[in-house]
């Protein structure tokens, strides 16, 4: 019997070595424990028997014959309790109105099957909902342990929400890179795949979901989200602004995109002094001394992307420290809600260096702006990044993507059902610290209508014109 090969993808610390797991093993599927359909005829027809007078065991059942007509309840309306509550109801961060961008364009066409099943050339997973209850396709191999916490996190939705997630079909791509081109459908908007990612460009029209790292990264020793941002929280306290290293930090895997290399150049040479500390991580010494909440011991850090976007942005913001960012060119779900000079300092991609250093100098000078730069930063993640918000953020996506559907969505031929497995080692220790406790007691952030036109022009102009109001003043030397 062959065995199976799991191959890396890309990340931002590089790429993994082949691994091999004999299928001989119990039935874990990238650490997720998948049920088996095949039971003895006789056990079969029992069940199926059952199953025609009531659904209890329609889990056992062969899942391709059962469709969402069959399985489909209408979604939970909400209760009285909390219809009184929702005007009370916060309302959601502004950058939850993207949601509206990012599922534009099937606002007149709607997503038919034809459209999902094109986006499975790029998927590495098919996720299906029904009935609250979530059923997997794996079409590929993961880098690490993405798909893992990544279904892991809709498992928590589905706890946390019950009979209020939609019924759903969707193709997710867990690689770098955004691979919807628009390029590729300028001619025909018609057929465009529907593809979840965890970013996007303006050139793609990959549709933006949080990462997997907000469940945990087992990998590179970093907590779930719900830990770490406490503890980054505490990491603050340590040291005052004023006490800290006058100096830009930044410390990743420099061979990872070509952002990262050039950074790598700013480094104190003897001759020029850019003001900038940048730490090489070696991947093949592993990551012990990776604990975040003990790098906040700088007045600056520096966020670059890797080979796409990079999830180490939540993590530097929230050191209160002021952010130096090297012109993105990828966006996440929530970092569209950042605004330069405000949450953080643009940094022209062409000339890193000295830009960095007028930053840093600019800075040194304005200590109390450039404080409250960083303050307004790790505010951003601490308000409008809780747990509960990436929460309401993806119950709201998939809400609005399951509006467009023009078909119901079915439990595939070759579809089996994902359970709350929690499997063992760091995987397991991540998920029990990431798990929900039990239903919301409280409704959802009221979403914003969506941008119009003018709006959204108005936001991208206020934007452009801070960051080069900052280029303004560099090449002026402006203090």
């Amino acid at each position: 019997m062959a065995e199976i090969q799991i191959t890396g993808g890309d990340g931002d610390y590089g790429s993994s070595t082949p691994a091999t797991i004999s299928p001989r093993k119990q039935a874990y599927f990238s650490g997720m424990l998948m049920k088996n359909p095949g039971v003895p005829i006789f056990l079969s027809v029992f069940l199926v028997t059952l199953f025609v007078t009531a659904d209890l065991f329609t889990r056992w059942v062969d899942v391709s014959s059962i469709t969402a007509q069959f399985r489909r309840k209408d979604i939970l309306p909400f209760r009285d309790d909390e219809i009184a509550n929702r005007s009370t109801t916060q309302s959601c961060p502004e950058y939850f109105r993207w949601i509206h961008e990012d599922l534009k364009p099937w606002k007149h066409t709607g997503i038919t099957n034809e459209m999902v099943e094109k986006a499975r050339e790029k998927a590495h997973f098919r996720l299906i909902i029904v009935d609250g209850r979530l059923y997997m396709e794996k079409y590929d191999y993961v880098f690490q342990t993405r798909d893992v916490f990544t279904i892991w996190g809709i498992l928590q939705l589905l706890e946390l929400y019950p009979g209020k997630v939609p019924d759903l079909d969707l193709m997710f791509m867990c690689h770098d890179w955004p691979l919807v081109r628009k390029s590729d459908y300028s001619f025909n908007t018609s057929v465009i795949p529907p593809l979840f990612h965890y970013c996007g460009d303006d050139s793609t029209y990959d549709i933006v979901f949080p990462d997997w790292s907000f469940w945990g990264w087992p990998e590179v020793n970093i907590p779930p989200w719900v830990k770490l941002s406490k503890e980054l929280e505490q990491g603050n306290q340590r040291r005052k602004w004023t006490k800290r290293e006058p100096f830009a930090y930044w410390k990743g895997n420099t061979y990872t995109g070509v952002a990262r290399r050039d950074l790598a150049r700013c480094n104190s040479d003897g001759k020029h002094e850019w003001n900038a500390r940048i730490h090489h991580l070696d991947w093949s010494k592993g990551f012990k001394d990776t604990d975040l909440a003990s790098q906040c011991t700088h007045r600056y850090k520096i966020y670059v992307e890797g080979n796409a976007w990079s999830v180490s942005e939540k993590y530097i913001l929230a050191c209160d420290s002021m952010s130096l960012v090297i012109t993105p060119h990828y966006y996440d779900f929530f970092s569209r809600g950042l605004v330069p000079t405000i949450h953080y300092w643009p940094i022209n991609e062409h000339k890193k260096c000295s830009s960095i250093k007028y930053a840093v100098d600019w800075g040194n000078r304005n200590t109390d702006k450039a404080q409250e730069i960083g303050r307004r930063g790790s505010e951003f993640i601490k308000k409008e990044l809780q747990m509960n918000l990436v929460y309401d953020y993806m119950l709201h996506l998939l809400t609005e993507y399951s509006k467009l559907f023009k078909y119901r969505p079915v439990i595939t031929k070759n579809a089996v059902e994902v359970c709350s497995c929690l499997g063992k080692d760091m995987v397991k220790e991540y998920k029990e610290l990431s798990k929900v406790k039990g239903p919301s007691q409280a409704s959802p952030c009221t979403m914003h209508p969506p941008f119009d036109d003018h709006q959204l022009q108005a936001l991208q102009n206020m934007k452009l014109n801070l960051t080069k109001q900052v280029e303004f003043w560099e090449a002026a030397r402006h203090d």
